[in-house]
């Protein structure tokens, strides 16, 4: 575990940023104009220092994937090749594999309701023991959580091969049960706080399009107890929804990757699709029993990008994350924001905040928005200023 703060004297060197160039063209529903240039935290103030436990290549591409902010107000970040990064509004503690991680490659984490910290790497299940570790006198430690699977239906004998010891989990979900999801490269397990199940084994399942939800990328259990999962690579199952009983899936535009999923303030089910913007189910427009989804209103450049991720924040504003375009030179990274509607069909104004290359957002308790990059880059928002939190 390595902690840095604001006495290191590695603080005193400061790199210069340099932004991407904003997008070419003018649409009625963008505004192209970048409304905030980034700033350097000064010197003497916490950064995320990267480690670099790749090589130069991989150090390149790899990013702040994923976060959360603890019920203790403290900020997690975990990094694709630096591990997992701890921060508590004045310093950054850097957890890594000799601090118990089974890899430095994170992709998912979650805090559950008695507030340990699981995190979600390229080789399996690792937990923060919140109340050893906020015990006096006992160091912080990560425990490696293997998946054993315990099958309660004898009558599937074929079902009772363990899953790998190396086994990458890309998703997380705590549903009202207080059940934890594993989305993984193998299957989709459950986990009781005692004994990990495999989903698919349960014969009550109505499963007549035979999905296997591999790769599951986001899980969402919506208001009404409905579970909406976001297929991946491996799978490319588009979107999958269980509704107690009956499995099944949709590709609205043929899209077949779906990277996140949320249940925005007005009822709908948004759905970030890698190269077809946003679509979105209405429960309220459902008159039919069938799942109808349409086009959110998003910016053209997501027809022509990667979008990798959505969030709404606390005043319903509906944020918008992409990394890169898929032409040589193209620079369509960014993070948009629009103002929520009440009409739903009406044509939103979306604003362009950084050309950076995101791949996570959080907003915190204070109404920022964090934003985590390529090059393991971390930046804060304050609606005003994009600021540099890391190297």
């Amino acid at each position: 575990m390595i902690k840095y703060n604001s006495h290191n004297p590695a603080y005193s060197l400061l790199l210069v940023l340099i932004f991407f160039t904003s997008c070419n063209g003018q649409n009625k529903t963008q505004s192209q104009e970048i409304v905030n240039e980034t700033k350097t935290i000064p010197v003497g103030q916490p950064k995320l220092i990267k480690n670099h436990f790749t090589n130069r290549y991989q150090a390149e591409a790899d990013n702040v994937h994923c976060g959360l902010q603890d019920k203790a107000g403290n900020l997690w970040f975990g990094t694709t090749g630096d591990g997992v990064y701890r921060y508590d509004g004045k310093s950054f503690t850097n957890f890594t594999m000799k601090d118990g991680l089974d890899t430095n490659q994170i992709f998912c984490i979650l805090e559950d309701k008695i507030g340990n910290i699981w995190f979600g790497s390229r080789s399996g299940i690792c937990r923060y023991d919140a109340r050893l570790n906020d015990s006096v006198g006992q160091r912080q430690t990560i425990t490696k959580i293997p998946i054993t699977v315990t099958n309660s239906y004898n009558f599937y004998p074929s079902n009772n091969k363990q899953p790998p010891a190396k086994n990458a989990v890309w998703s997380m979900m705590q549903d009202k049960m207080g059940n934890i999801w594993f989305g993984t490269d193998e299957d989709l397990y459950c986990f009781n706080g005692k004994t990990f199940t495999r989903f698919l084994d349960d014969p009550a399942i109505i499963n007549k399009s035979r999905l296997t939800l591999k790769s599951v990328q986001y899980m969402l259990e919506d208001k009404n107890g409905n579970i909406w999962f976001g297929s991946g690579p491996m799978a490319f199952e588009g979107i999958c929804f269980y509704d107690g009983k009956t499995l099944t899936n949709f590709k609205p535009k043929n899209q077949q990757w779906v990277r996140k999923i949320i249940e925005s303030k007005d009822g709908r089910i948004l759905f970030a699709t890698r190269q077809a913007g946003i679509c979105y189910y209405d429960f309220s427009a459902d008159q039919t029993g069938g799942k109808i989804f349409n086009s959110f209103p998003t910016p053209p450049e997501f027809f022509n990008g990667s979008l990798t991720n959505i969030l709404e924040d606390k005043a319903g504003t509906i944020w918008i994350a992409s990394d890169y375009g898929n032409e040589p030179g193209d620079t369509l990274g960014g993070l948009w924001g629009s103002g929520l509607s009440t009409d739903k069909t009406a044509e939103r104004t979306f604003t362009k905040i950084t050309n950076k290359e995101i791949f996570f957002m959080l907003e915190d308790k204070d109404n920022n928005i964090w934003l985590g990059t390529r090059g393991t880059g971390l930046y804060r928002y304050d609606r005003k200023t994009v600021t540099a939190f890391s190297e």
